[in-house]
């Protein structure tokens, strides 16, 4: 009887241990996070200057021109662009334009109420969209269609499914990718000189085609974006939502392909060297090559499914 009550007792004493560290972990997070720190890594088992699994995913909704599922651990994005012809600007008759939304619904998280939109919300579609425009990643003339009379608008709409910390990369990540994989649709002019996108009879449309062929766009020099938490002397590299909501300060560095800085934005706290900058600059090109690389990845699965 003994050695059936031994297993037993030693589960109870593991619950036991378990919840005292949850409990522990809920009631003193600050004590519970430098305890990790002091030994060099974070609660989730991860270096701290290591980033969270990544993958992109395109093509993830068929009723877009270009889309995109991007994973950063338990963070989730879906990133649509759908394209709409306009009528451009005077000033800026030979170009279209980009539109961005990022949108929290009470799903993504418990702290986003029902009818109550995230205060972070409209801060992270600002700053997408200056981050994309400042790049030079999107060059604006490839989206008119008919200098001074059409163009494209392009509606990036980003949908945060599951916010675990990151936002910013997550979605940034997951708007280069469904450019990545934007697809421009044929268009015609018809008899009263409206523009219109033509449906899958492309070939058999009646009304003369303003592009030939459909076409990917050509981008310029892509944007990659590293959030650091800092704590003390650590520096935490993307860090989750209970480390976002422990520590005060954040980097985010946002750097092209060719690893020059497009921005870098601070988040409360205080930054007490520029040492610490410059790590975490260093810490972002690091990272710009390996998503770089998972984006390049994606590109190629989606090319061997499309050939199957």
């Amino acid at each position: 009887m003994a050695e059936k009550t031994e297993p037993a007792a030693a589960a109870a004493s593991r619950l036991a241990g378990e919840m005292e560290v949850e409990a522990y972990r809920r009631l003193f997070p600050l004590a519970f996070l430098e305890r990790h720190l002091g030994e060099s890594v974070r609660p989730d088992a991860r270096r701290l200057s290591e980033a969270r699994p990544t993958t992109v995913a395109l093509g993830a909704v068929s009723s877009a021109h270009g889309s995109a599922l991007v994973r950063l651990g338990d963070t989730a994005m879906l990133a649509s662009v759908k394209l709409e012809v306009m009528s451009p600007p005077a000033e800026s008759s030979d170009e279209g334009s980009v539109a961005v939304e990022f949108h929290m619904p009470p799903i993504c998280s418990p702290l986003v109420r029902p009818g109550r939109p995230a205060d972070v919300a409209p801060v992270i579609s600002k700053a997408l969209e200056d981050v994309l425009m400042s790049s030079g990643m999107l060059n604006l003339k490839e989206l008119c269609l008919i200098s001074g009379k059409a163009s494209w608008l392009a509606y990036l709409d980003i949908c945060c499914l599951n916010a675990d910390g990151s936002l910013f990369d997550a979605a940034l990540i997951s708007a280069v990718a469904a450019f990545t994989h934007l697809e421009i649709p044929l268009v015609s002019v018809g008899d009263d000189g409206r523009v219109f996108t033509v449906g899958g009879n492309e070939g058999k449309t009646k009304f003369e085609l303003v592009n030939r062929e459909k076409r990917k766009l050509t981008l310029g020099d892509i944007p990659f974006s590293l959030t650091c938490a800092l704590h003390k002397d650590s520096i935490l590299v993307d860090p989750t939502s209970e480390e976002e909501s422990i520590i005060e300060t954040y980097v985010t560095v946002v750097v092209d392909s060719s690893d020059r800085i497009v921005s870098i934005q601070k988040l409360g706290g205080t930054v007490t060297s520029m040492t610490a900058v410059k790590e975490c600059i260093s810490l972002a090109k690091e990272r710009r090559r390996k998503l770089r690389e998972i984006l390049i990845d994606s590109v190629e699965v989606m090319e061997v499914d499309q050939t199957e």
